[in-house]
């Protein structure tokens, strides 16, 4: 199988990648082609309609939110009463990568949303182990697969017996790990070498997932914010008049924004915290790992209920869990919001944004989330 993978990454010339996000260097790498000078902007009602009449959504951007100032400081505020959380689920994680896989390996976050959790996972691992593992930034893409030059690229970096562990935020219904395991199925087809389709998150609630930090759907703050948590990256873009065949798929630095940057308070935040829950995540991470991790994708019940009681024929109009129900009310037309709990604390900032977007809140009894956000049909095609 090596001689297969071992020609084709002698014969593929990628070029190196350019620096791009306000992250450290050190903290990761971005394989991605800079798509700073090209509008790729639309409105959020033009895109939503183009999404739902076939047009992909990684062949443009939204328009990025501008949060209000009660909206950052609730991010503040959050950010302040869970950081330890996040850093005991981040740490979790990592310990638990490490139990499974050891120390020769590279961290691969899928942008953007995987991004800051690949950093305080790399983190975390040099400050427990003292070992500096390499972190990369790359793009995957529901309908398109894994930026294969990038996956070439690292492995022509590294070599074949470093392994790749992949890194996301959270799970929602599940499609990305799903992605991922078929880009591994291909490019084991392609070059005859097996990525491991393992993706490593800090919250796994739609229990799609072996390696996590935690299945409670919980608000991280990283999920309130776009680009300005993210590196100031936008999402990803692959487009043929834009990307070439050996290219990165494209992305967005947005520059302009420096001055409204959190993305490197929030990891500094949280990384604060890895000394306290040190001990505490590698007991947890032990217990987790004696046990065999339960993937019932028991969240997709939940979603079949939904559609079902709402009469949604397209399940990718049904978005569950904090993170992906904040998306919807960033980014996209949202129709309703879905909630366990009218006073779940985790919830306020999508109350915040549901109020200034004039979207309707309603309890849902019995949801296995903590919320859902469902997107206004209009016409068919997803997101």
């Amino acid at each position: 199988m090596k001689q297969t993978i071992t020609g084709q990454l002698s014969q593929t010339r990628i070029a190196s990648p350019e620096p791009m996000g306000s992250y450290a260097p050190s903290d990761v790498i971005f394989l991605l082609k800079d798509l700073s000078g090209v509008q790729l902007e639309r409105p959020t009602e033009d895109r939503e309609e183009a999404i739902q009449s076939g047009v992909h959504y990684s062949e443009m951007l939204p328009v990025e939110y501008q949060p209000t100032a009660e909206y950052i400081e609730l991010f503040h505020r959050t950010l302040t009463e869970s950081a330890g959380k996040v850093a005991l689920a981040a740490a979790v994680v990592a310990e638990r990568i490490v139990l499974k896989r050891g120390l020769k390996g590279v961290l691969v976050s899928l942008a953007r949303a995987g991004t800051p959790i690949g950093i305080l996972i790399k983190r975390y691992i040099a400050y427990r182990y003292g070992a500096d593992m390499p972190h990369y930034s790359i793009s995957i893409i529901r309908g398109k697969g894994i930026d294969e030059n990038a996956v070439l690229y690292m492995l022509q970096q590294h070599g074949l017996d470093s392994y790749l562990q992949f890194v996301d935020g959270w799970t929602g219904k599940g499609a990305i790990r799903q992605v991922l395991t078929q880009a591994s199925n291909d490019f084991a087809e392609k070059y005859g070498y097996r990525l491991d389709d393992d993706l490593a998150v800090l919250a796994d609630p739609g229990f799609c997932c072996e390696t996590y930090g935690t299945r409670e759907d919980f608000l991280i703050p990283s999920a309130c914010l776009n680009s300005t948590v993210s590196g100031l990256m936008s999402r990803t873009v692959l487009r043929d008049d834009l990307i070439g065949p050996d290219e990165f798929h494209g992305a967005k630095f947005y520059r302009e924004w420096l001055e409204n940057d959190l993305s490197n308070l929030f990891v500094d935040t949280v990384s604060d915290f890895f000394p306290a829950v040190a001990e505490t995540a590698y007991q947890q991470a032990v217990a987790m790992t004696e046990r065999e991790a339960e993937v019932s994708w028991k969240g997709l019940a939940d979603i079949r209920a939904i559609q079902q009681a709402f009469g949604i024929d397209d399940v990718n109009l049904v978005k569950p869990g904090v993170g992906e129900t904040t998306r919807v009310l960033l980014r996209r037309v949202p129709w309703r919001i879905l909630v366990d709990r009218m006073d779940n604390p985790f919830l306020q900032h999508i109350l915040l944004l549901a109020k200034d977007r004039g979207v309707p809140v309603e309890v849902y009894p019995g949801l296995t989330y903590s919320c859902c956000g469902i997107i206004k049909p209009l016409k068919g095609g997803t997101e």
